[in-house]
C-alpha cells in the first residue's frame, strides 16, 4: 500500500503539495514541524543540523523518530556526515519505514539505509519481525572510507510496483550515483521514520543529519476489487486516500454503488455497498477522481477486473461428497502412484467454503484439515491427497494437499468429512468387493461413485473406474449414470444398551433429522419414549431414550411407523422387532451352529452361532478363538452392543459380502462383521466362544474327517449342527447339503433335525433315508434314552441277507441319552446298496450284569 507522511502536527502550508515531510532543522528545535520522539535528550540542533549528543559510553544505541506512513510510490532523501571511521560498532541506520516507534527492540518491521558497519557501506536492509536484517540492496564495500568526514546525500525511491532504487552523492550534493536496484514487496505499511545510531565512547557527538525529505510523486492506483458479499465490494488502492464519494465508483455491469467508506484500520481500502446483487462471472470496477491523502489526484478511470464466483458458505450435509477413492495405487495403470480421493460439489449454484473441513477415519487421533481459502465451486470436482503429492496431480485440475491425509486400506475403510463445528457432512465405508472386478481389485484402479444424486448408497452405487488410465481424478466419473435409491430403510435389529436406552439399527443411512420424531416409535408393552438420538457418523442407528427402566430379559416389541433414509425414501408398512434388556449368558446358552474352515479360493471363513436358550443376550466383548498347541488365539466378536434373541442365528466373518455372494441368504441382518478373524486350519482345530469375562460359552473340535467321505471336494463345504440341544461334538455335525450350495449361513441348517419326542428306549428318525446330499433325509439317527446310567453298547448294521455293513459302535459306554448317526456308508467308506437294513443293538449294564438285545429296521433309499 502507498501511504503518506504526517508529522504529529499538521505541516505548514508553504510545503509543496507533493511533499509529506521536510525537515531542515532551521527552527532549531525537535518538538514541532515535525515533532521528534525517542532519545531526544541525546540529540541537539547545531548549525541547523541534527547532531548526536549522547553519553560517551561504548555500545550506546540512540534513536529518534517522527510519524510517517509513507510506504509506496515514495522518494526518501537525507544528508548525513559521519565524522568518524565507520565500523561494526560505529554506524547509522536511517529507517525509511518502521511499524513501531521503537527502533531498538526486536519485532519492529520495516526498511532502513545503513551507513557504515563493518563493510563501510551504504546499503538498504529489510527487518522482519524475527531474525537479523537482510539485504535488499547490498552497496559497495568501502564506500564510506574517511576516518573523520564521511559526507553523503542519499536518495531512495520505491515505485508502486515495489522496485527500490538506492542512490548517493558522496559530496553531499544532487549529483547522485547508483547504489543498486531491487524488488521487494514484503512490508507495505509504515508508521514512523527515524534514525538509530550505534557508537563507541569517542564518537558520541560525531553524527550529523540534515534535509530529511519524504515526497509522494505518484497518484493513487486501484490495485484490486474483491467481492465480499452479495452486494458488497472492496476496492484496494496503492496508498491512503482522502475523503471519497460513492459517485467516484461504478460497475461496468451491475447495480449502482450506493455508499463508499474507507476502512478504519486501512485508509487505502474502500468498502463499497451496491444497490443489489451483482451478477456472477467477470466484471470491472471503475474509479474516477480519486485523491490520496497528500492531495494527488488520479483522474482515471482506474479499473480493476474481478470475477464474482459467488460467496462461499459452509457446506451442509451431503453438499460435499467423496466421489472417487484410490486406495490401492499399485501396480500403476496410468495415474500417479499415490493414494487420493476426489471430492465433488453437487450443487448448481452454491460455492462451498471448505476451510476447517476435516477428513478423517473414525477413531483416528489425527485429521486432515482444509486450510483457509479452500473453496469448491458449483459442480466442481477436486483431488484431495497428501501435502507432498500435490505436484503429481497438478495436471488434473484443482488439488488440495492436506497434512495428515489418512492412509487408505486396500481392503476397505471408513472415511468421514466433518465441518469445523463437528457436524458430519459425508460418510463412506468402502470395501474392495465394490470393484466388482477381480482384476481391478488388485490395484491401480479407483473406485467411482455411479450416481452423485444417490450419495447415501453403498456398494450398489460404486464400482471400479472404466477409464483406461485407471480413474478420473478431478473430473466427471467414467461410470456416471442414473442410479436412484427407491428402497425404504429396513429395521434390522434392536438392543437395549441400558435399562433406559434402546438402539435401533437399520439397513441403510437415515435422514438424521426426519427420524427424531418420538411419535414414529412405539414399545409394546408400552414404555414412554422421551427422546430420539441419531447415531453418527453413518446414521444407520437411532437411540430411544426411555422414561422408565426396562425389566431384565422381558421381551418387548419396538415398532417403527416410518423410517426415512437420507435419500428421502420412507418405510411404508410398520416394521417391528423383538428385544429385551439382556442378561449374562451361561455356558451352553449359545452354541456353534455351523462352521466353514476350508473356504473355496477367494472365499473366507465363517462361524455361525445359535442362541438356543430362552434368554436375551448381548455379545459385546465376546471373543471367538481357536485352541492349538501354541495356545488360544482369539478375536473380538463385537466392540459395540449386539443383541441376540432366543433362537437367533449370528454369522461371524470379516467379509459378509463375500460369504453372502457364495451362499445366498434371505437374512443379511444375521451377519456381524468382525475386524479380524482367528485362523482356522483346514484340517482340524478347536473353536471356542468366550464371553466378555473370558468364560467358555461353547467349544467344538472340528476335523475334516467329519465331512462326508463321498465328497470329491470339501473346499467351501461347511459343517452343520444336526440337533440344537445336543452337545457340540463331532457326531452332531454333518456336511451341508449340495442342494443348498454346501452352506447355510444366516438361515436354518440343511441337515437340521428336530429333537425327537416320546419315551421309546430307541427311536429311528427317519426310517427311510436317502444319502444323496440334497438336504432331505441324508442320514438317519438312532436316538436313545436309558432309565439307568452305566450302559455299554455295540451297534452294528446288517443288510437284508445278514451281511455286516457297518459297525457304528463297539463296546462304548453311553450317556443316559443321545443319538448316533448312520450316513449310509459301509465300513470301507463306500455307499451302501439301496434296500432294507437292520440295526442290531447290544446293551450290557455292568452294575447289574444285565444284557439286552434290540433290533431296529431302516431303509436306505434312492431318488429316481
Amino acid at each position: 500500500m502507498r501511504a503518506f507522511i504526517l508529522g504529529l502536527i499538521p505541516l505548514v502550508f508553504s510545503i509543496a503539495a507533493n511533499a509529506q515531510l521536510v525537515e531542515s532543522f532551521a527552527d532549531g528545535n525537535l518538538n514541532q514541524n515535525p515533532t521528534w520522539a525517542g532519545d531526544e535528550g541525546s540529540f541537539q540542533v547545531s548549525g541547523e543540523q541534527l547532531q548526536s549528543n549522547g553519553p560517551a559510553t561504548t555500545g550506546t544505541t540512540l534513536q529518534l523518530v517522527t510519524a510517517s506512513t509513507a510506504a509506496s510510490g515514495v522518494t526518501w532523501e537525507f544528508y548525513a556526515n559521519l565524522r568518524l571511521a565507520t565500523s561494526g560498532g560505529n554506524l547509522a541506520d536511517v529507517w525509511l519505514m518502521a511499524d513501531q516507534a521503537s527502533l531498538k527492540t526486536s519485532g519492529t518491521k520495516g526498511y532502513f539505509v545503513r551507513l557504515g558497519g563493518t563493510p563501510d557501506e551504504i546499503s538498504l536492509f529489510r527487518q522482519d519481525a524475527t531474525g537479523s536484517p537482510v539485504y535488499v540492496i547490498n552497496g559497495q564495500d568501502g564506500t564510506l572510507k574517511s576516518a573523520n568526514n564521511n559526507v553523503v546525500r542519499v536518495r531512495v525511491t520505491r515505485s508502486a510496483q515495489n522496485v527500490w532504487v538506492l542512490e548517493h552523492d558522496l559530496a553531499g550534493g544532487q549529483n547522485f550515483a547508483s547504489g543498486g536496484t531491487a524488488t521487494d514487496a514484503t512490508h507495505q505499511r509504515s508508521a514512523f521514520f527515524g534514525v538509530r545510531l550505534t557508537y563507541s565512547s569517542a564518537n558520541n557527538r560525531n553524527f550529523y543529519f540534515d534535509d530529511f525529505r519524504i515526497t509522494d510523486t505518484v497518484p493513487p492506483a486501484l490495485l484490486s476489487a474483491t467481492p465480499t458479499g452479495p452486494h458488497q465490494l472492496d476496492a484496494l488502492f496503492s496508498e491512503n486516500l482522502d475523503a471519497i464519494s460513492a459517485a467516484s465508483f461504478r460497475l461496468v455491469a451491475g447495480p449502482a454503488v450506493l455508499t463508499a467508506q474507507t476502512d478504519a484500520d486501512n485508509p487505502a481500502l474502500v468498502h463499497l455497498t451496491l444497490g443489489g446483487n451483482f451478477p456472477l462471472g467477470n466484471n470491472t470496477l471503475e474509479a474516477r477522481n480519486i485523491t490520496d491523502a497528500n492531495g494527488i489526484v488520479a483522474a482515471g478511470p482506474l479499473t480493476a477486473a474481478f470475477v464474482n464466483q459467488g460467496f462461499a458458505v459452509v457446506p451442509a450435509f451431503n453438499q460435499v461428497l467423496i466421489t472417487e477413492i484410490m486406495a490401492d495405487d499399485t501396480p500403476v495403470v496410468g495415474l500417479p502412484a499415490s493414494e487420493y480421493i476426489e471430492i465433488h460439489n453437487p450443487t448448481a449454484s452454491t460455492v462451498l467454503d471448505l476451510a476447517g473441513l476435516r477428513l478423517l477415519k473414525p477413531g483416528s487421533a489425527t485429521a486432515a484439515v482444509f486450510l483457509a481459502g479452500a473453496v469448491l465451486l458449483p459442480g466442481e470436482y477436486a483431488v484431495v491427497c497428501g501435502s507432498t503429492r500435490v505436484s503429481q496431480f497438478a495436471a488434473f485440475g484443482k488439488v488440495f494437499g492436506l497434512t495428515n491425509f489418512p492412509s487408505l486400506s486396500n481392503a476397505g475403510d471408513q472415511l468421514v468429512l466433518r465441518a469445523r463445528n463437528g457436524q458430519t457432512l459425508f460418510e463412506i465405508t468402502y470395501s474392495d468387493t465394490w470393484y466388482k472386478d477381480l482384476r481391478k481389485k488388485e490395484g491401480g484402479w479407483s473406485l467411482e461413485m455411479v450416481d452423485a444424486a444417490n450419495p447415501c448408497a453403498g456398494s450398489s452405487n460404486w464400482t471400479a473406474s472404466t477409464n483406461d488410465s485407471g480413474g478420473t481424478p478431478g473430473r466427471v466419473n467414467a461410470v456416471r449414470t442414473t442410479n436412484p435409491d427407491r428402497t425404504a430403510p429396513t429395521l434390522q435389529r434392536a438392543v437395549a444398551l441400558t435399562p433406559t436406552t434402546v438402539r435401533l439399527v437399520f439397513g441403510e443411512k437415515l435422514d438424521s433429522l426426519a427420524n427424531t420424531n418420538v411419535g414414529l416409535y412405539a414399545l409394546t408393552p408400552a414404555v414412554p419414549i422421551t427422546r430420539i438420538v441419531p447415531q453418527g457418523p453413518d446414521f444407520r442407528a437411532v437411540d430411544l431414550l426411555l422414561a422408565t427402566n426396562l425389566p431384565p430379559n422381558q421381551p418387548l416389541t419396538v415398532a417403527v411407523h416410518r423410517a426415512t433414509d437420507c435419500a428421502g425414501n420412507g418405510a411404508g408398512p410398520i416394521t417391528s422387532t423383538a428385544f429385551a434388556l439382556p442378561i449374562a449368558a451361561t455356558a451352553g446358552d449359545v452354541v456353534i451352529n455351523e462352521i466353514l474352515f476350508n473356504p473355496r479360493t477367494g472365499g473366507v471363513d465363517f462361524v455361525e452361532l445359535l442362541n438356543r436358550s430362552a434368554n436375551y443376550l448381548d455379545v459385546q466383548g465376546w471373543q471367538l478363538g481357536v485352541e492349538q498347541a501354541a495356545g488360544l488365539s482369539a478375536s473380538p466378536i463385537s466392540a459395540e452392543p449386539y443383541g441376540l434373541a432366543p433362537g437367533q442365528l449370528l454369522v461371524l466373518t470379516t467379509r459378509p459380502d463375500v460369504v453372502q455372494s457364495e451362499y445366498p441368504t434371505h437374512d443379511p441382518a444375521a451377519f456381524l462383521t468382525m475386524a479380524s478373524f482367528p485362523s482356522l486350519p483346514d484340517d482340524a482345530a478347536t473353536v471356542v466362544v468366550l464371553d466378555a469375562k473370558g468364560q467358555t460359552i461353547d467349544r467344538f473340535s472340528y476335523d475334516e474327517k467329519l465331512h462326508l467321505p463321498l465328497l470329491s471336494d470339501r473346499n467351501g463345504v461347511s459343517l452343520e449342527r444336526i440337533r440344537a440341544a445336543e452337545p457340540s461334538v463331532g457326531g452332531n455335525f454333518h456336511s451341508a447339503a449340495s442342494a443348498v450350495g454346501y452352506g447355510t449361513p444366516g438361515r436354518p441348517n440343511s441337515q437340521y433335525q428336530a429333537d425327537p419326542t416320546g419315551a421309546k428306549l430307541f427311536q429311528i428318525e427317519p426310517e427311510i433315508f436317502t444319502p444323496d446330499e440334497d438336504g432331505q433325509q441324508d442320514f438317519t439317527t438312532l436316538t436313545y434314552r436309558f432309565d439307568y446310567p452305566g450302559y455299554a453298547a455295540s451297534i452294528t448294521v446288517y443288510d437284508a441277507q445278514g451281511r455286516l455293513t457297518r459297525r457304528l459302535l463297539r463296546n462304548e459306554t453311553l450317556p443316559n441319552s443321545g443319538f448316533l448317526r448312520w450316513d449310509g456308508l459301509t465300513d470301507q467308506g463306500r455307499k451302501a446298496a439301496i434296500g432294507p437294513y437292520v440295526l442290531l443293538i447290544e446293551l450290557y449294564r455292568v452294575a447289574g450284569g444285565e444284557t439286552h438285545t434290540y433290533k431296529r429296521n431302516v431303509v436306505l433309499g434312492g431318488r429316481f
